[in-house]
């Protein structure tokens, strides 16, 4: 018999998380937890059986599901307090809690689970409003929780979240009867009701007081007054900037591992970047624990106006690369002890600069647009306390503690091993179909971000659209003919995911003609697209791919008629035999920068192929007389291997080229054509 947790009780507290996380102002992505307490029938005796549910490790409010809910007994949960070993050894609970799980016990427990089994409420909010923490972070933070709240919110000095916190707050509630919730020095706020309606308007209560208070009592410029050269660019001006400065900063924080990264020119980021204490505020961190496990203690700050030139910019940015990671070995020294985890990496997570704006990094996309999300909590939590009185964050020894703990550590280790690909942002040209489309799909299933560009921006759109969010694919327009083009599209792809490391060149067409019914206009389109067309996207891209020093890869779908002559397409199969000598003279030249260059050789890839839809299939199949809707087969039969050569096909052959395992391999051309002799590589 199998106990249904979906109970009234965890309905209800699912809906709450689901209200409460809608609304940013609330709290955070995957920040806070909610929890509620009922009783249910026990399946094996058959008598009532007291419960918590309460959101479990990781997970989101705003999506919170069934699964993401822990649910623990709650007579053994309260029971650990009977063998609680005191502080030092606090960690120890955590592992308890598996012990105190009803059934299956859904996820798993969080370290804040004390808080809301020992609290004598039967629902408990703990959330990471900014307004909240503008008032937890603030010098007089206990002063001002009086002051706006009276005697209906405590006041709880800063304490690592875990065990005895959650007694800390259990014995405020205590003593405290006429309370509705606290305010957590240094973190958020926790608030409660005997039902779920009261803890929600409790919450909603203090977030929203203090929020108010903020805007009517707040000094005029809490970031103090505009710097001369600070101020936003142009949006324009902005962009192109970001784009330049993109793949410099990208390097800078992949100089340990490689990152993914997001970027937002936020008029939040951009109004902060503009005043005068940014420099000072910036340096004394985040608070949060949410917020600096995304952004690390600090970010790096460029220290030059907006009207330094880009190359100026550049070079400041590596000198400030060196300064951060010396200054992050000094913190990491100055309080890991014997038995801390390894340092993690020295790199920025956050970077800014005046009149652009701000990039984030991550392990993936996701990641790196939540860090730049929880740098703008910050700053809205810096103004609000700047405004009432000063940003004075937890010490650096305690932001250590957390950064560095165990139980964080095994959280990390606990996490998935990378896809091949994780990390890497590629850029397919003609990819809205056939071998491009199935190319983007196979990159982006194995980790890759993904930006499909195309000549029809809606066709591109939809394309990635059918792969997942914009944090794994986004469409592009393209024509790959025009510079112009092919750099605004590098340079969304540098804006959209932080950098490029990956191209594949597979933008084509072909006019099966003759010699002498071939025109000069048909051999300048198909040159244009394919060989010019590749080039030029080679040429922004290896751009970026230098910039970043982190190497790369570049692909060329070149084709059998590279190598094999055959009738009626003189004009394609000098194309694509230009693309192929591109493979060979790009990897002699790019290999000292790291970038890889191979080709793919596909033949007679016919269905869901553009270019066979538009005419070419109908012209082969009538030069060597099959029916159109036979050539596929034709093809097949005519190959050693007596197999048809798919989209999917083509697209395993990119992916291989592009992964650990071809580390050592440039210049190369693979077949991908089921055996066509006469295509044999010599």
């Amino acid at each position: 018999m199998e106990l249904n947790l979906m109970s009234t009780t965890a309905a209800e507290l699912i809906a709450r998380s689901h209200r409460l996380g809608a609304d940013p102002k609330n709290t955070n992505y995957a920040g806070g937890n909610t929890s509620a307490k009922g009783t249910e029938t026990d399946p094996v005796t058959g008598e009532p059986v007291e419960l918590l549910w309460v959101k479990g490790s990781g997970g989101d409010l705003g999506t919170l599901t069934e699964s993401g809910l822990a649910v623990l007994r709650l007579d053994r949960m309260r029971a650990l307090a009977d063998v609680y070993p005191g502080i030092a050894r606090e960690d120890e609970m955590v592992a308890a809690f598996d012990y105190c799980l009803h059934g299956k016990g859904g996820a798993a427990p969080s370290i804040d689970t004390a808080m809301h089994g020992l609290i004598d409420a039967a629902h408990v909010d703990h959330l990471h409003p900014d307004s909240g923490i503008a008032i937890a972070t603030a010098a007089d933070g206990e002063a001002l929780t009086r002051k706006i709240f009276g005697d209906r919110v405590v006041w709880v000095p800063w304490r690592r979240p875990g065990f005895q916190l959650g007694l800390d707050i259990a014995s405020i509630k205590t003593r405290n009867p006429q309370a509705v919730g606290c305010i957590l020095g240094g973190h958020g706020i926790t608030a409660w009701g005997e039902t779920s309606d009261e803890a929600e308007r409790n919450s909603l209560w203090i977030i929203d007081t203090a929020a108010a208070h903020i805007a009517e009592h707040s000094r005029a410029e809490p970031f103090g007054p505009a710097l001369d050269g600070y101020g936003g660019l142009p949006e324009g001006e902005r962009r192109a900037r970001a784009a330049a400065l993109a793949p410099t900063i990208r390097g800078i924080a992949s100089a340990d591992r490689p990152m993914v990264g997001h970027f937002t020119d936020a008029d939040v980021v951009l109004d902060f970047l503009a005043s005068a204490e940014h420099p000072r505020l910036a340096a004394l961190g985040t608070s949060c624990p949410d917020h600096f496990l995304r952004t690390k203690v600090k970010p790096l700050v460029l220290d030059l106006p907006a009207t330094a030139t880009v190359e100026e910019s550049i070079a400041r940015l590596h000198e400030l690369a060196v300064t951060y990671r010396e200054e992050y070995q000094a913190y990491y020294d100055r309080h890991a002890t014997a038995d801390s985890p390894a340092i993690r990496g020295k790199d920025p997570l956050v970077v800014l600069v005046p009149g652009v704006g701000m990039f984030s990094f991550g392990k993936d996309k996701q990641t790196a647009r939540v860090a730049g999300e929880f740098y703008v909590n910050a700053i809205n939590v810096m103004r609000g306390a700047e405004g009432l009185s000063t940003y004075a964050p937890i010490e650096e020894a305690e932001k250590f503690r957390i950064e560095y703990w165990a139980l964080e550590e095994a959280k990390l280790q606990r996490m998935p091993k990378p896809r091949p690909l994780a990390t890497r942002v590629a850029l397919v040209t003609g990819a809205a179909s056939g071998i491009g489309r199935a190319t983007a799909r196979r990159l982006a299933a194995e980790g890759s971000c993904v930006v499909i560009a195309d000549l029809s921006l809606e066709k591109a759109q939809a394309a990635a659209a059918e792969i997942g969010s914009t944090d794994v694919a986004v469409g592009v327009q393209v024509d790959v003919s025009d510079a112009d083009a092919v750099r605004a599209a590098v340079e969304a792809t540098v804006l959209a995911f932080g950098g490029l490391d990956l191209v594949v060149n597979n933008a084509g067409l072909s006019l099966s003609r003759p010699l002498l019914q071939t025109t000069e206009q048909d051999w300048d389109l198909q040159h244009d697209v394919m060989a010019k067309g590749s080039f030029l996207v080679s040429q922004a891209s290896a751009k970026v791919m230098i910039e970043q020093g982190m190497g790369g890869d570049i692909v060329y779908i070149s084709s059998k008629n590279s190598l094999f002559a055959g009738p009626n397409n003189v004009a394609y199969g000098a194309a694509k035999a230009d693309q192929a000598h591109q493979v060979r003279l790009l990897a002699a030249e790019l290999g000292e920068h790291g970038i890889k260059v191979n080709g793919v050789n596909p033949d007679g890839v016919v269905q869901g192929s553009g270019i066979f839809a538009s005419g070419w299939g109908a012209n082969r199949a009538a030069v060597y007389g099959v029916e159109e809707k036979d050539l596929g087969k034709f093809y097949a039969q005519r190959t050693i291997l007596k197999r048809e050569v798919l989209p999917e096909n083509i697209a395993n052959a990119v992916f291989v080229l592009c992964t650990a395992d071809l580390s050592h391999t440039t210049g190369l051309h693979i077949p991908v054509d089921a055996g066509v002799a006469a295509a044999f590589l010599r």
